[in-house]
């Protein structure tokens, strides 16, 4: 993990953990919000997505190019990764997504697909894409990127090491999991509560059955979370690690992320917003410090223009 925090730290720097005294207020807790949205890319998932490229290259040095299936914020990560390691990229995206996130991820030099109704079904097409043009595969979910994204958890609980509940928000896995993976490693008692849209409830369905649960749809404000099929190993980690997982509802969601604006001037996305809304939810279940991972702030215009002006 010491490895991976260089790596991530020579490319992006890190980012800040504040404490804000309105939202600590608001939370009825010392509140610390680690700024994933202050990254390159606008998410934290730029972290994992270095580490991926770096382990890549050393173990497959004559890979052709990468390709990923995202909502955005892994496409993004995959191709500024990419651009400094010098490979192409391509990245395959529902129709319908995000117009700010489709053009960060062109203005980091990736080829745009645009196919598939929801991520699940774009995750599908990707990989016929990819064995017909012969590129990397890079799932949303792997050790590689984990690397790279425990480097957050790694950065805030050894500047607040007496943290006693951290929220994280849960997509495919890869955040909740290197988030367990940074408190075991640092000899932490810190509860981690994974965070899901009820519109996109699979995590916690699968936490509460103890096996893998799909649902029909993830139809969300939160795209980051928008998942309809668990990963199996991300799964046996949260299994394992995770204290619970929280279900919040879309008002909830958007609620979060005006709270977001008006008491500390950050702009978050759903899935950036989901903690904060868990944390509101959850004060009868937790006492001592609480962190939220504020994951990203990769939000459309029209679409955050909408959510703030709603009462």
């Amino acid at each position: 993990m010491e490895a991976a925090a260089d790596l991530v730290h020579r490319a992006i720097g890190s980012s800040p953990q504040i404490s804000w005294p309105l939202l600590s207020q608001r939370v009825g807790a010392e509140t610390w919000v680690k700024h994933e949205n202050h990254l390159p890319t606008g998410a934290f998932k730029v972290r994992g997505g270095l580490t991926y490229i770096h382990h890549l290259r050393g173990d497959q040095p004559n890979v052709r190019g990468v390709i990923a299936a995202t909502r955005g914020n892994h496409g993004q990560s995959i191709a500024f990764a990419a651009q400094q390691f010098d490979l192409p990229c391509v990245v395959v995206v529902p129709h319908g997504n995000s117009r700010s996130k489709n053009a960060a991820m062109r203005a980091y030099g990736a080829e745009l697909i645009e196919t598939g109704h929801d991520f699940q079904a774009t995750y599908e097409a990707t990989q016929a894409i990819a064995e017909e043009r012969r590129l990397h595969f890079v799932r949303s979910f792997h050790p590689w990127l984990l690397d790279g994204v425990a480097t957050y958890g790694w950065e805030l609980m050894q500047a607040v090491p007496d943290l006693a509940t951290v929220y994280v928000p849960i997509g495919l896995g890869s955040g909740i999991c290197s988030t367990i993976q940074a408190r075991d490693a640092l000899g932490r008692r810190t509860e981690i509560v994974g965070v899901v849209a009820d519109n996109a409830a699979a995590y916690a369905l699968s936490f509460d059955a103890r096996r893998a649960v799909s649902t029909n749809s993830a139809d969300t404000i939160a795209d980051g979370v928008a998942c309809r099929v668990p990963v199996e190993d991300a799964l046996q980690a949260i299994w394992r690690g995770a204290a619970r997982v929280i279900r919040v509802s879309e008002d909830e969601i958007k609620a979060a992320m005006r709270t977001y604006f008006a008491d500390i001037h950050n702009v978050a996305e759903g899935a950036g917003a989901t903690p904060l809304a868990a944390a509101l939810k959850d004060k009868e279940r937790r006492a001592g410090k609480v962190g939220l991972i504020l994951s990203g702030g990769n939000v459309d215009l029209d679409v955050y223009a909408r959510v703030l002006s709603e009462t």
